[in-house]
């Protein structure tokens, strides 16, 4: 502190009526000694407990972590309407290139391929198919035929919330 924001300060002070005088000071030694607490406690702490379980440490990074989750959450739900937002154009995709394809099969007299004997078509709707399955048993949707809108959001949570 400068010397003239130490004389302005102690100006102040004088200005003040006793009570307030008496509470600021109350509370600068009531700062000190929990300064002094804290300081005691974290050396105390530090010679009884490794690092990785220091009470004080792990306090610490529970509030960090508190501080960080709606954030996380946020980043996630963006994530996963992105994924399925990915799933969905391709599912599209993949539908629309399969009935071109099943058009031109046509067209050319080539017998039309079966879903069962087209292998990437196959293999993508055991994926979505296992997908689903796996995301009825985490939210408790057991009905077959109503495909819940947004999977991943369901997905996300039943695990996070």
């Amino acid at each position: 502190m400068g010397h003239e924001e130490e004389e302005h300060h102690q100006q102040q002070q004088q200005h003040h009526h006793p009570a307030v005088d008496n509470l600021a000071s109350l509370f600068t030694k009531a700062h000190h000694d929990l300064s002094l607490v804290h300081f005691k406690l974290d050396k105390e702490f530090h010679q009884i407990y490794p690092d990785n379980t220091n009470p004080m440490k792990l306090v610490a990074r529970i509030k960090k972590i508190q501080d960080e989750m709606s954030s996380l959450k946020d980043q996630c739900r963006q994530l996963l309407a992105a994924k399925q937002d990915l799933i969905d154009k391709a599912r599209s995709t993949l539908a629309g290139n399969r009935s071109m394809i099943q058009r031109m099969q046509t067209s050319v007299g080539i017998p039309v391929t079966s879903d069962s004997e087209d292998s990437a078509y196959s293999s993508f709707n055991q994926i979505i198919e296992e997908w689903t399955s796996h995301v009825r048993a985490k939210t408790g949707d057991e009905e077959e035929d109503s495909m819940p809108k947004d999977i991943n959001n369901l997905m996300f949570a039943s695990i996070v919330e």
